[in-house]
């Protein structure tokens, strides 16, 4: 909950080595500027609200359909917390098929 408004972060983890919490957003889609400023709003707001002193900062990863990589340099460009980007790729056989 930010301000009087809920939201709903896809993934969170608390990563036990690194001493941080972990926000992961997943998108069906190709990388939009606007998924950058979603994550860091999420990645702000648990560092506000879920962090501790002993934490470290959070860090937030976006997974997307296809990325332009200049699109996503862009939009990364000026936001200063440990965020990154990265693609998925789908599986077009079945997973069985695969680890035989």
């Amino acid at each position: 909950k930010v301000g009087e408004s809920n939201f709903y972060i896809d993934l969170l983890f608390y990563h036990v080595k690194l001493h941080c919490y972990v926000v992961v957003e997943l998108k069906t889609e190709k990388f939009k500027p606007e998924f950058a400023g979603q994550l860091n709003f999420y990645v702000t707001a648990v560092n506000k609200n879920m962090k501790d002193e002993q934490d470290n900062q959070t860090i937030g990863i976006l997974i997307c359909k296809d990325i332009d990589d200049v699109v996503a340099e862009y939009s990364l460009e000026n936001i200063s917390q440990p965020i990154g980007i990265a693609q998925y790729e789908h599986l077009r056989s079945h997973p069985s098929e695969i680890f035989r």
